[in-house]
């Protein structure tokens, strides 16, 4: 069963990796992404990611499962932070263990797809000017992505 995290606090990706595979000799592989906020060429400030609680772990959980059905994961955790967000500080880790390494670079991959595309979280830019920016939308290139896992 996955670990499903929403949270305004930063994360710690070697904690999160410790915590899963400490007294495991059963995971060969593990597959961690790390996202991170960007400062756009210096004209933003920080990011603000707003979700809709409740729907957002549910929607998390139920893809995760899906993620575990189709791949022989031993662990996945997913984390993603909310509130403001400044660059250089990380938004997201998708952790995925397997026996082998193919399963769990699969599976990373497409959780993140599924969390750029699909999951209940919205982005607003805070800019350098002190402005605050429109509500980014999903890029083409992240629904094209999304595609190859129908």
């Amino acid at each position: 069963m996955a670990t499903i995290r929403i949270q305004v606090e930063a994360f710690d990706a070697a904690a999160e990796t410790e915590a899963l595979t400490t007294g495991r000799g059963d995971i060969g592989a593990t597959v961690a992404f790390t996202g991170f906020c960007r400062d756009e060429g210096g004209r933003l400030s920080a990011l603000e990611l707003e979700h809709y609680p409740g729907m957002a772990e549910a929607e998390m959980a139920r893809i995760a499962s899906e993620a575990e059905t189709r791949w022989p994961l031993l662990g996945l955790t997913v984390i993603h932070r909310h509130g403001l967000i400044r660059p250089g500080e990380p938004i997201v880790l998708v952790l995925a263990g397997s026996a082998h390494r193919h399963a769990a670079f699969e599976a990373a991959a497409f959780m993140m797809d599924y969390l750029k595309t699909r999951a209940p979280f919205w982005k607003r830019e805070h800019l350098t000017d002190g402005t605050v920016g429109a509500w980014v939308d999903a890029k083409g290139a992240d629904d094209a992505a999304m595609e190859r896992w129908d």
